[in-house]
């Protein structure tokens, strides 16, 4: 849920990239860092174990203007893409305004990718949440490799909804504003 604080007039919003393992998520998190002007992020903040890994940070977007006068600062959170590190999955979903989930668009993932989106569902129903209701968006990742899957076969098996989609090489870059702009829109309209 988002917190308003009333002194810096902000709107703080929690972003969740969600995924299976070696999906991407990681990589759309430190693209976007490396490409935010510092003036408006936050330190980027990884929290580790031996066996996982969470990035965090925010930042205020200055191109995606106010509500009722409040600036909107957004926190942007990965998790670990291992299904048995669910407890962290869990911790880190409470409170979520929007979630990305990132697949791995390569043949070999389909089962991983499936894995990591049920599990996702699972936690959501656990706090509550109706997946209808949350603005998600799907990135379909990795679409330069030789194997990726055909958007139509991902959205077939990953996107029964007809949740909002991109397509992206998070490498490179490509798609990972577009995705991150489109579930910071619907953030916005949900809130207003």
């Amino acid at each position: 849920m988002s917190m308003i604080n009333y002194a810096s007039r902000e709107i703080n919003c929690k972003l969740v990239y969600y995924g299976p393992g070696l999906g991407g998520k990681t990589t759309n998190l430190e693209y976007v860092y490396n490409k935010v002007s510092p003036e408006t992020r936050g330190k980027l903040i990884s929290l580790a174990t031996e066996q996982e890994r969470t990035l965090f940070f925010d930042f205020l977007p200055v191109d995606l203007g106010s509500i009722r006068g409040f600036k909107t600062r957004f926190h942007l959170y990965t998790v670990p893409g291992q299904v048995y590190y669910n407890a962290s999955r869990r911790l880190i979903l409470k409170g979520v305004d929007g979630l990305v989930f990132v697949a791995d668009s390569q043949a070999e993932r389909m089962d991983a990718n499936i894995a990591a989106l049920e599990n996702l569902y699972e936690n959501l129903s656990d706090y509550g949440y109706d997946p209808y209701q949350l603005p998600i968006v799907l990135q379909w990742n990795k679409r330069d490799l030789p194997n990726a899957v055909p958007v139509d076969e991902l959205r077939r098996q990953l996107n029964p909804m007809g949740l909002p989609e991109h397509e992206a090489v998070a490498v490179s870059g490509t798609g990972v504003f577009d995705t991150l702009k489109a579930v910071s829109k619907l953030v916005l309209k949900s809130l207003s």
